[in-house]
């Protein structure tokens, strides 16, 4: 347990984070940065080109490009959230929040190149990271590691993980015993599965959708009764950043590394960019279209980390809840919304959005066995893992998960290296631009 632990924090260290953001930055550098000032033409050519569908598969059998912006969604958001974004303010402050905002928008730019890479180099059933690293670095081993780790995060951080926070929740918030969570999860996961890549996109564009505005409206309501408070909490906010001291002035180092740390590993971890989950995603999209996938990509990490996280902690920091512990700080936030009721309401929003993360994660895990397997078992492989998943998940709502826990880091984090080595070895910045550019304009015409 505790050799898991060491190997986790050591995977998880600063090392990973640099290169991820380095590899963020870099890549924005090439694009100009265009995630920060064109997002009328990135919000027109999404959501502004529902109605338009082009590019499609012969067969025709995708995701549309809802139901695959709501299966990336639930991927991405769920408890980190959260519960994650609770814990980023107890052991980081206040300025733990703006560096997630970096790692956000540094990130969006890494989850565009994946998925223009990936859907550049798909062909059959390779398809996501494991594309671009087998046909287009011409590394298959490279690839196979990459497809093994993403497996092992797929059962681990995107199942059993999961599993545990809603089982852990139902018994504590009413007293339903693990027993009855693992059967009913266990079953409702089958059923869904049972349906495949659509089956799952349709189930998802509902619930993802209802259940994000939902949590977001409720945390809108609880700033808006706090709202004299916003002006202190985005001083605040800035201040902890930098290290400053709120009194004397001054500048702290430590306090700025400790929340320049803890804010970028939990923007990572809440957004996954970088570790190709995104495009492993978008590769059940009936569409073709790199660039269109990239701009969607990074809308769902605006969504997930600058909205989603952002409003959590205004929630949390303009109420003035103090907490001992991440789940009774959550609660402490919404306790002047939601009354005697909060944890018992938060407890249901935390399990769903569980729920949606551990439907989404399989996905991801699915794509990797359709590359390792398929040539050799076929459907056979994917119906295995499916079954495989139901019965883990059910397995996770009564096992200790400690070490479950730091392996799950271990694979998540072991993902990020191999992709960010195909995604900055594929680069190519005039290519990039051009096939941007064209991009937006098309879609713009097509609006007019």
């Amino acid at each position: 347990m505790e050799l898991c632990n060491q190997l986790a924090d050591l995977v998880w260290g600063s090392s990973l984070l640099i290169l991820l953001l380095g590899s963020g930055l870099y890549l924005s550098i090439q694009n100009r940065f265009f995630q920060l000032y064109d997002w009328k033409r990135i919000l027109r050519t999404t959501f502004g080109s529902f109605h338009f569908r082009t590019n499609h598969t012969s067969d025709d059998k995708g995701q549309s490009q809802l139901q695959t912006f709501s299966t990336a969604l639930a991927a991405a958001m769920g408890t980190g959230n959260l519960i994650g974004v609770a814990t980023a303010l107890r052991l980081g402050g206040a300025g733990a929040i703006f560096w997630m905002w970096i790692s956000a928008l540094l990130g969006m730019m890494l989850t565009y190149t994946e998925n223009r890479l990936s859907c550049c180099y798909a062909t059959g059933e390779i398809r996501g990271p494991m594309a671009y690293l087998h046909f287009g670095l011409h590394t298959p081993y490279l690839a196979v590691i990459y497809a093994i780790f993403c497996i092992a995060a797929s059962f681990g951080m995107g199942n059993m993980t999961q599993s545990s926070v809603i089982a852990s929740l139902a018994e504590s918030a009413f007293s339903i015993l693990p027993w009855s969570t693992e059967l009913f999860i266990t079953l409702i996961l089958g059923i869904i599965l049972l349906h495949g890549a659509k089956g799952i996109g349709s189930v998802l564009q509902w619930l993802m959708s209802i259940l994000a505005a939902g949590y977001m409206l409720a945390a809108v309501l609880v700033i808006l009764l706090h709202l004299s408070a916003i002006p202190m909490t985005l001083r605040q906010i800035l201040q902890g950043a930098f290290g400053l001291d709120a009194i004397t002035g001054g500048v702290s180092g430590a306090a700025l590394r400790h929340a320049m740390t803890i804010g970028l590993r939990h923007g990572v971890f809440s957004n996954k960019a970088g570790l190709g989950s995104n495009a492993l995603v978008h590769a059940e999209n009936d569409s073709d279209d790199g660039v269109l996938q990239g701009l969607w990509s990074m809308v769902e990490v605006a969504l997930d980390t600058l909205v989603c996280c952002t409003l959590t902690a205004l929630a949390i920091l303009t109420s003035g809840a103090t907490a001992k512990t991440s789940g009774e700080l959550l609660v402490a936030g919404f306790s002047s919304l939601f009354g005697s009721y909060t944890s018992q309401i938060l407890a249901v929003i935390t399990a769903l959005f569980a729920m949606c993360t551990l439907i989404g994660w399989s996905c991801c895990g699915e794509q990797a066995v359709r590359y390792l397997f398929s040539r050799h078992f076929g459907k056979t492989a994917v119906s295995a893992y499916r079954l495989l998943f139901c019965l883990i998940a059910g397995l996770g709502t009564v096992c200790s998960l400690g070490i479950a826990w730091a392996i799950s880091d271990i694979a998540n984090g072991l993902m990020a290296f191999p992709n960010l080595l195909g995604i900055l070895l594929l680069s190519r910045p005039k290519k990039h631009l051009i096939s941007q550019k064209k991009c937006l304009l098309y879609h713009e015409n097509c609006l007019k």
